[in-house]
């Protein structure tokens, strides 16, 4: 006889409702507390990577690696590169970073209005479980999240302040204060939306529209606050690191990713978050990398210009050789006998297929970790490009999430599977 789950007896009820525990739903429960908590990541390096420094040849699980896939080769076995896929009908150029995970279509347009990113979406089911339901970072500027209502979540360009937030504990009467103001904003939410029921009352179709928006808004924030007051009043995880030192020189850019990846490692190894989003804009300045002497954003535009696409590879090689030791430190951090990168699904690439002619078409993209059956390039049609949308649906489905669809795209990316 075919054990019921308890999720069978939901559906038939009709209603959701919590069910007792019973004896026959002991398996699924055993198995439910034993299954890892599973994890994603996602960076997207805003000023493109070159296509043929990390677009495999060939298709398939014998492809050779190309250059910029060599600083990860050690991890081979745990990666999948993905050529040949798009956000339909999202352009723009460097504006398309709007929708590098939301899938929005044109995030260029005078009335754009984005979505919700595939991180906020994992977060708004699963991110009660820890202190932080997610955290967005930069090195500089915009962020990559984005809540429901289309309003973009703050990123933290600073390690020292992400640090902080993440392991240090203020004094009683600081958390005293802080839980107070926690409180103070609940009451100015529950005000404002006294306010704005009443003012609804009066409104016509489009203004309604406009106001049910902005309700969700608050909503959204009401329940981070509600959140934060729980988590303010339990301690903080202990790490035997020193906080770490901003590095004021932005023209150092390898070492501002790499103290970013650290906090990133950090957060996951002491489970404060699940799901994190990174932004290496990039900038309009000459890093300071050994070799280079001209401006990153210039070099993205290289035109084909060999000496460019010489200093571009460099400047891009040390972007990979910072993703390499970070998967590293998840390779090497264990938990109930997987490591965080088996947990974690770290997704890497650009929203520009092209930068230097600012094409959206054809996203270099790698999906690394995270349970996959990995060790393959799928390689899709470069001209009909398959929808990115469907990775997007297959690692919703891998936290465990019960969804077809993503954006405008449904079912799950053809060729990944699980292990």
């Amino acid at each position: 006889m075919t054990t019921p789950s308890r999720r069978t007896f939901l559906r038939a009820s009709g209603v959701a409702v919590g069910l007792p525990f019973l004896d026959a739903l002991q398996p699924q429960a055993m198995a439910a507390a034993e299954s890892p908590r599973r994890r994603m990541v996602a960076v997207n390096v805003g000023l493109g990577l070159h296509a043929p420094n990390i677009v495999p040849g060939t298709p398939g699980r014998d492809y050779e690696l190309p250059p910029y896939l060599k600083a990860v080769e050690q991890f081979r076995d745990q990666f999948t590169f993905i050529s040949g896929t798009s956000h339909p009908d999202v352009g723009g150029g460097h504006q398309s970073g709007k929708s590098f995970l939301t899938a929005a279509k044109h995030p260029n347009s005078a009335g754009f209005r984005n979505s919700i990113s595939l991180d906020q979406y994992a977060a708004e089911r699963l991110g009660a479980e820890t202190r932080f339901s997610s955290l967005a970072l930069t090195i500089s500027g915009p962020g990559l999240s984005w809540s429901r209502s289309g309003v973009e979540i703050p990123a933290e360009v600073r390690p020292s302040r992400v640090f902080q937030q993440l392991f240090l504990e203020g004094k009683p009467s600081e958390k005293a204060r802080q839980i107070q103001r926690l409180e103070d904003g609940r009451s100015v939410l529950d005000v404002v939306l006294d306010k704005a029921a009443v003012m609804q009352k009066r409104l016509g179709g489009r203004d309604r529209d406009k106001i049910d928006q902005y309700f969700n808004a608050v909503r959204e924030a009401e329940k981070r606050l509600v959140k934060a007051r729980a988590w303010e009043q339990r301690p903080r995880p202990k790490v035997g690191v020193d906080p770490p030192r901003d590095e004021p020189d932005r023209k150092k850019m390898i070492e501002r990713i790499g103290l970013m990846y650290d906090m990133m490692h950090l957060a996951l190894e002491t489970d404060s978050t699940r799901f994190i989003t990174f932004y290496d804009t990039g900038m309009n300045a000459v890093p300071t990398i050994q070799g280079v002497d001209t401006d990153y954003h210039m070099l993205s535009h290289h035109a084909k210009d060999p000496t460019k696409i010489a200093q571009l590879t460099v400047v891009e090689t040390e972007v990979m050789n910072a993703l390499a030791r970070f998967l590293g430190k998840l390779a090497t951090s264990h938990e109930e006998g997987s490591s965080l990168l088996d947990n974690t699904m770290v997704l890497f690439g650009s929203n520009l297929g092209n930068a230097s002619s600012h094409d959206t078409k054809n996203m270099p993209i790698m999906l690394a970790g995270g349970g996959f059956r990995h060790g393959q390039h799928l390689a899709f049609d470069r001209t009909n490009n398959y929808p990115l949308p469907r990775l997007y649906v297959s690692m919703l489905q891998r936290l465990g999430l019960e969804t077809d669809t993503f954006a405008s795209s449904t079912g799950t990316m053809a060729g990944l599977e699980t292990i």
